[in-house]
């Protein structure tokens, strides 16, 4: 079968794969939708980041080459003999963080810490054998399609819950990408007031208008912070920073109110030059958030499930699977009108 393998820098190879036998506790799903996420073009343009390349992951046991794919939804296939939750033609998605488990919840999503489709092989290819354990079923109310959007959601889910946003909160998001751009939407559904995006791009932050921001600026035009002080005097009560750079961090602190949240969502492929006596000198507090617990991408899947959450405008493109390249990550890193391009696989409703 096709599958897209990361081997290296600027080198994801569309080639053949062998389908692995099935383990008594896993399901084979047949993938039907993909997204590309930001930390895939992360390997795509400078990684490895999370790509194993000297030595095999202590978790997936895997090794690079892998195909890549972490944000993917589809049907069952087959299940192994220890399934006991889902049945041969469910319908689901795919929580794609494997951890040693050992932990509370709330620490066990940095227990270990790997993914399926970045630490192991994922879903951009035809068939994925999947731990039971990672495995959510859709309620009817979803499309398949809608299935490859529960990830990106759950990490923007995830943040909102990390900096304890409450209603009539305001809240300024830095970087209109997708987890960006879903943050914007987590927000709104939070109970946010003022929902502020800061961007470089313009078609990026009238997306972010059309999907839940009460007011957008142009940091390339504007001074990021003062805008947000004329619109916030005291600060804003919690900050994003989902950028993924030096200048953007430093003004998500500024922009926050003393004792308020800075929450670091973005990867950050490169060190930065800091100095924390900017968090003593503001009464700023930071925390940070990557994944989700099992708990959240529940919820996620059913808030979308609702309509509660309504992640689907952030789709700009659909593609296939030999296209991933040229019509995915190469979009991606020189057009910055795209957000989340999902690649079709069995292209299953």
């Amino acid at each position: 079968m096709k599958a897209a393998v990361w081997h290296g820098e600027k080198d994801i190879r569309i080639e053949e794969v062998e389908v692995k036998p099935l383990e008594d506790a896993q399901v084979k799903v047949r993938v039907a939708w993909a997204g590309i996420c930001g930390s895939d073009l992360h390997e795509y343009e400078e990684g490895p980041v999370f790509v194993p390349v000297n030595e095999k992951d202590p978790l997936t046991g895997e090794i690079a080459p892998l195909t890549m794919g972490h944000e993917f939804a589809g049907v069952i296939e087959e299940v192994g003999k220890n399934v006991t939750k889902f049945k041969v033609g469910d319908r689901v998605a795919i929580n794609p963080t494997i951890t040693y488990g050992n932990k509370p919840e709330d620490m066990d999503a940095y227990d270990g810490f790997s993914f399926i489709g970045l630490h192991g092989d994922g879903g951009f290819t035809k068939y994925a054998n999947v731990p039971e354990s990672n495995v959510y079923l859709l309620p009817d109310t979803l499309t398949l399609q809608d299935g490859a959007l529960v990830e990106p959601t759950a990490v923007a889910v995830q943040a909102v819950k990390e900096g304890g946003l409450q209603f009539g909160d305001t809240v300024a998001i830095f970087g209109a990408g997708p987890i960006g751009l879903l943050t914007a939407i987590a927000a709104k559904a939070a109970g946010a007031s003022k929902i502020i995006v800061l961007d470089l791009s313009e078609t990026r932050l009238e997306k972010a208008m059309e999907l839940g921001a009460t007011h957008i600026i142009n940091s390339g035009e504007q001074d990021a912070v003062k805008a947000i002080r004329e619109l916030v005097p005291d600060g804003v009560d919690v900050s994003f920073e989902v950028a993924g750079v030096a200048p953007t961090f430093k003004q998500a602190i500024d922009a926050t109110r003393a004792r308020g949240t800075m929450v670091i969502v973005s990867i950050f492929a490169r060190p930065i030059e800091w100095n924390p006596i900017h968090l003593t000198n503001t009464g700023v507090k930071i925390t940070s958030s990557i994944a989700y617990t099992p708990t959240s991408f529940q919820q996620t899947v059913d808030l979308m499930g609702t309509g509660q959450l309504k992640p689907q405008g952030i789709i700009t493109g659909q593609i296939q699977l030999d296209d991933i390249v040229e019509k995915g990550f190469e979009t991606l890193s020189s057009d910055k009108s795209q957000a989340k391009i999902l690649v079709e696989l069995s292209g299953e409703k």
